[in-house]
Parts: C-alpha cells; structure tokens; sequence
C-alpha cells in the first residue's frame, strides 16, 4: 500500500470510529434523560369490534319517458301502482315509505353532430320511493325480489339496500379505552429496553373511524363508512404520549 492510499485508509478508519463513538454518546445521553424522567414516548394503538348493521335504506323508483305527456304520466302512474302493491304484498308497512315528489325532464331534439334544436320531443316522469327499517334482514329479502317487477314490465330502477350501524356513539368510547390500553402495552414494550416505566398520558388523539366489511384490511386517511355489508368492522386507532419515569 503506498502513503497515499495508507494516509485516506488511517483518515477513513478515524472518522468511522469518531462516529460510532458520537452515535453512542447520544444514545447513553437518551437513556440518562428517560431514566431522569425528561422524556415521553408517542405510540399508536388500535381496537376493533365486530358489528352488525341494524337500519337499512333501500331506494327505487319508476321510470317512464314518452312523446306524450299524458302517455308518460299514465305510465307512471300505472307502474307506481305496481310498486306499491308490491310492497304491500310483502309486507312493508306505509309509515316505512317515503315517496318522494315525482320529477318531470324535457327531452331535447339533439342533431347528429351532438347539437341540441332546444324543441322538447319527449317527456321522462320519474317517481322515487325510499323504504328505511331497523328490519335489515327482513328489507334484504324484499329488496331480493324486485326483480319480479321488472319482469313483469315494470320499468324500475333499483338501487342495493344501504347498510348502517346507528350505535357508533355508544361504542366510540369503548373502543377509546381499548385502544388507549392497546397503546400503553406498545408503549411499556418500548420502554422495557430502557429501564424505565410508563407513567401517566400527557396526551391521546383518536384517529378516524374504519367501518368496513367483515374482515377487509381497507385503510384510509379519511376514515371509511361502507355500507354495503350487514356484517361489518369498526376499528378506531389513537396516538398517545406517555410520560416516561
């Protein structure tokens, strides 16, 4: 090796040994300041919960169009009859139905270039109809027959039931606790290596509600309601600092 190559090679293992030395000077530093009981630790802790869906919205509505305004109305008229006798039939009780003010669309002529004329040629009538329960079973199988509507020529347009959860307050604070708890073990975990205990919360912040189908890992930042399962998951997450002692 010539005095060159020795003089970077003596330079280079000087300064390793200067920062591995540096590197553990701030860690005994940290250590004596926890043991002090200067310093905190910030942890996340999460809880979940099984729970099902106990009201349930269901929306359908009729829909006709004709060159005829009169036609159109009879049409709707008819089909709207259809819908509530089906109901009727299966039992749904009226107070459960809201029917919604029925919506009337001028047609325009439109060119084949796409330019509309501004002359109406046809008129589209649509009556709506919205149907909430605490039977979400029950609905669930009603909703499963609509197809027997439109068999027989009703033009319906059914959307799928809509499934909510109306206890999330009662267990917002349950979870709270869990998660609070979850925290302080990750937290106690942490602090073991160092010698020191876990003192009192200086501070905790719920995140975001997770409300998602039966066993799904979606995430996201800004929470999620779904409310196309009956079976769902509530998973609430807090980040807690801990005095440290």
């Amino acid at each position: 090796m010539n005095s060159g190559n020795k003089s970077q090679f003596l330079y280079g293992f000087a300064a390793l040994g200067l920062s591995i030395a540096l590197g553990l000077f701030s860690v005994s530093g940290a250590l004596k300041d926890i043991r002090r009981g200067n310093e905190e630790v910030t942890v996340t802790g999460s809880a979940k919960r099984a729970i099902r869906s106990d009201f349930v919205v269901w929306r359908v509505s009729v829909g006709v169009q004709s060159s005829s305004l009169a036609s159109a109305s009879d049409e709707l008229t008819r089909g709207t009859a259809r819908v509530r006798a089906f109901f009727k039939a299966e039992g749904v009780a009226d107070s459960l139905i809201t029917v919604k003010p029925a919506e009337a669309v001028g047609i325009s002529e439109t060119l084949a270039d796409g330019r509309e004329t501004g002359r109406i040629i046809a008129t589209r009538l649509t009556q709506a109809f919205e149907v909430r329960s605490h039977d979400v079973d029950g609905l669930t199988r009603v909703s499963q027959k609509a197809s027997s509507l439109i068999a027989d020529g009703v033009p319906l347009q059914a959307s799928a039931p809509e499934y909510l959860y109306t206890k999330l307050a009662e267990i917002r604070i349950i979870l709270l606790e869990e998660d609070t708890k979850d925290a302080k073990l990750r937290a106690e975990a942490i602090a073991k290596s160092t010698g020191v205990q876990v003192g009192a919360v200086r501070d905790a912040r719920m995140g975001v509600f997770q409300i998602t189908p039966r066993y799904s890992t979606e995430v996201s930042d800004y929470g999620i309601s779904d409310v196309t399962a009956i079976e769902k998951d509530v998973t609430a997450v807090v980040r807690a600092t801990f005095q440290l002692k």
